[in-house]
């Protein structure tokens, strides 16, 4: 820890700019890698590997074999990482009302489980 900072703390874990991308397709309810991959933003695939395994790290993600040879995993969202639905919530009403031409197109639901 870096600071004693709530905001630069969550910063260091979720400020970058693909991060909450990540979170809000798992919301959508995207499990694999390549459901993540296939986000309309492109995310690179050297940064979408090292930011899903950042958010296991950090038990926002957990991780689940679903496929043996080879080894391939589903990502869902855990208690920690169902709590940021309210954030996430805000920053697109935010956008919503602030930045022109933006419109929500991903249905996501912030039930939590």
């Amino acid at each position: 820890m870096r600071s004693f900072c709530a905001i630069s703390n969550v910063l260091d874990i979720l400020g970058d700019k693909w991060t909450l991308l990540i979170i809000r397709d798992a919301f959508a309810g995207k499990k694999t890698y390549s459901e993540f991959q296939a986000s309309p933003e492109s995310i690179p695939t050297n940064i979408l590997a090292e930011r899903l395994k950042r958010l296991v790290t950090h038990d926002i993600l957990k991780k689940n074999p679903y496929q043996q040879h080879p080894v391939r995993y589903s990502y869902e969202l855990t208690d920690k990482g169902h709590a940021l639905g309210p954030v996430l919530k805000e920053v697109i009403n935010w956008g919503e009302k602030y930045i022109i031409d933006t419109e929500r197109k991903i249905k996501i639901s912030f039930n939590t489980p």
